[in-house]
């Protein structure tokens, strides 16, 4: 057997630059010789032999045994082999074990418990969604961005179709993009797509980096999925976990018999808290290894954005351990996984996506531009806006006024990084109760102070994010094995909560002065950020183009009512009401008179609007038009 893998390919592997293994790594059909078959690569430089197996082969190691070439990548070709074909590696390691090996390049696998390999052709789906204009990382700062994280499991069940309920992608599809379009939102992000064998895991714990998990159907199902949500003029953003891996004996783990994909310090190679596998960022391979999944998805898939999970677990050597190593300057970062997502972060800007870190560090930087010494990321999740405010909404209201600066400290860093304003689906599981349920309240109370959280998210800087089930307010914790609660999404309070949100979104999408505040603190002013012992807070947000474009925003976190409430106003005349938490259901009119700015000082500012403040009452108001 003649190598098909090139010498420049070979050298990009090793080099770690490669973008595109995908295309000679793993298992492709072919004709050789006038054969048509598959053509398989696997990197294992350590083992003393491999072998495919598969039906062709009989299952046995010697009939389809491999050839080890330059790189330690070993090569067979399979003849008469075809697509849909189940398929694993047997290797033997350099310690002389033996091991069932999943290919870590698959496109397709095998649905749970089964762990089989099944070759899959990348080409042939005809793609209909030439007209969407996906936004890069840098046109989107200026753009509304509305996510609405998913996972596809959990979000609708039937259990008529299959034991798990599952619907598939195709199916999913449609009715996901009639309810996104509906509500506003300008995004889905997706959880668990990548191939993983635990659902509890959620799909970070992932053994199929190239895979679109066979939970909800064929690759090319979920080609029809991105392709349906384009053509919606939704953007599709893809969770994706670059730092770990699990300990299964089929994945990535001891793959040669040696530290191949993970770390061989001991000290770095787990991540004792989860009980996972840390991925060696040192190692050229797989760099190439995990960059081109990247720009795989982006590519195969028309991913718009990835959302890297656990970028602190990388950015740190000590971040889950008793102790870090220390690098060469004295510190406990990582340099050489910093280094990897600096590299990463640049590849993925150059395909024209954007990419978001889900980072809890205080590290700076991380939206800085690579070549101005920052990690290069376009988003960073705010989890200090997330952690502070979630704190004071589930404070009781008679003590808010203690923890008046936890809601008020974040437009201090609001324009530090770019943002994305998170409540996610990390939020509301494992006893940590659903939204709805945060606030130390009666019902009645507990919907009052939701409006108002989400009122104060949606005028707050920063893109937005809020999990499914939350923008109805379910009443139970996310739970993966059950659908979310849809049936209160018609019942009054509940209705009134989605018709909330859903007018928020229209209003956050509508008025720049909410959406494009890219690192410009000139697009937040305070008004009264002090008024702790009512428990309200007001501010002002304006157009970075046109400052006369400008909303002022009212926000009551207390069940009191203040009668003659007054707020200061910059200029006078007429304010608009666009928005009150009182206009729950569609259609329905508050019944706040006109507001109109009187000459008077109040808040430090030369006008005041009076009028009569309810309970949890949030308001937005546009300002005067000259």
């Amino acid at each position: 057997m003649s190598f098909a893998i090139t010498q420049a390919e070979r050298k990009k592997f090793s080099s770690g630059t490669s973008c595109s293994a995908y295309k000679f790594m793993g298992a492709h059909l072919r004709r050789e010789n006038g054969v048509s078959g598959v053509h398989f690569a696997l990197w294992a430089p350590n083992a003393k032999s491999c072998s495919v197996l598969c039906e062709r082969t009989d299952w046995t190691g010697d009939k389809g045994a491999m050839q080890k070439g330059e790189g330690g990548i070993w090569e067979s070709f399979v003849p008469h082999m075809r697509a849909g074909e189940l398929y694993r590696f047997l290797v033997e390691g350099c310690d002389g074990e033996k091991r069932w090996k999943a290919d870590p390049y698959a496109f397709y696998s095998e649905l749970r418990p089964s762990n089989c390999s099944i070759v899959c052709s990348l080409g042939g789906y005809e793609w209909g969604d030439g007209a969407w204009e996906g936004h890069s990382g840098e046109s989107s700062l200026q753009k509304p961005m509305a996510i609405y994280e998913v996972h596809l499991g959990s979000w609708k069940k039937d259990f008529s179709l299959n034991s798990d309920g599952f619907l598939d992608y195709r199916t999913l599809a449609d009715q996901l993009a009639e309810y996104v379009t509906y509500m506003g939102y300008t995004h889905v992000e997706l959880i668990g797509i990548c191939e993983h064998p635990f659902d509890g895991s959620w799909g970070y714990q992932v053994t199929g980096f190239y895979a679109p998990t066979s939970r909800y159907g064929r690759p090319d199902d979920f080609r029809y999925f991105v392709d349906k949500m384009h053509r919606c003029g939704i953007g599709v953003i893809l969770d994706w976990v670059p730092a770990h891996f699990p300990k299964d004996s089929f994945g990535l783990r001891c793959f040669d018999g040696s530290a191949l994909y993970e770390s061989p310090d001991p000290l770095l190679a787990e991540y004792p808290e989860w009980g996972t596998m840390a991925f060696n960022h040192a190692r050229n391979e797989v760099r190439s290894f995990l960059i081109s999944g990247a720009i795989y998805w982006i590519r195969e898939f028309h991913i718009d954005a990835l959302r890297v999970d656990a970028v602190a677990s990388m950015l740190h050597t000590g971040f889950g351990r008793p102790e870090g190593r220390l690098n060469r300057y004295g510190g406990t970062e990582n340099l050489d996984s910093i280094a990897f997502l600096r590299q990463l972060n640049r590849k993925v800007r150059m395909e024209g996506a954007f990419i978001i870190a889900e980072d809890s560090s205080i590290m700076p930087g991380i939206t800085e531009d690579v070549k101005n010494g920052g990690i290069g990321f376009n988003y960073k999740w705010n989890m200090g806006w997330m952690n502070d405010t979630l704190k004071y909404i589930g404070t009781d209201s008679i003590y808010r006024h203690w923890d008046h600066t936890e809601l008020t400290h974040s437009p201090d860093y609001a324009f530090f990084e770019n943002y994305v304003l998170v409540l996610s689906h990390d939020e509301v599981v494992h006893l940590k109760k659903p939204m709805l349920l945060k606030a130390p309240a009666g019902r009645p109370e507990q919907f009052a102070n939701l409006k108002a959280l989400y009122t104060y998210q949606f005028t707050h800087p920063g893109k937005k994010l809020l999990f499914m089930g939350q923008d109805f307010g379910d009443d139970k914790e996310w739970d993966e094995k059950r659908q979310i609660s849809w049936e209160l999404a018609s019942l009054e309070d509940h209705r009134a909560v989605l018709e909330c949100v859903r007018k928020l979104l229209h209003i956050y999408r509508t008025r720049a002065c909410l959406y494009a505040d890219s690192k410009n603190p000139a697009t937040f002013e305070w008004i009264n950020s002090t008024d702790s012992d009512r428990n309200i807070i007001s501010f002002i947000r304006r157009n970075p183009w046109n400052y006369e474009k400008a909303v002022l925003v009212v926000c009551s976190f207390s069940p009191m009512q203040y009668d003659g409430y007054c707020v200061g106003a910059p200029v006078e005349g007429y304010y608009k009401r666009i928005f009150s938490t009182y206009d729950t259901l569609s259609g329905a009119q508050s019944d706040i008179p006109p507001l109109t700015a009187q000459k008077g000082e109040c808040d430090g500012r030369d006008f005041t609007l009076k009028y009569d403040l309810r309970p949890f009452e949030c308001m937005i108001l546009d300002f005067p038009e000259k």
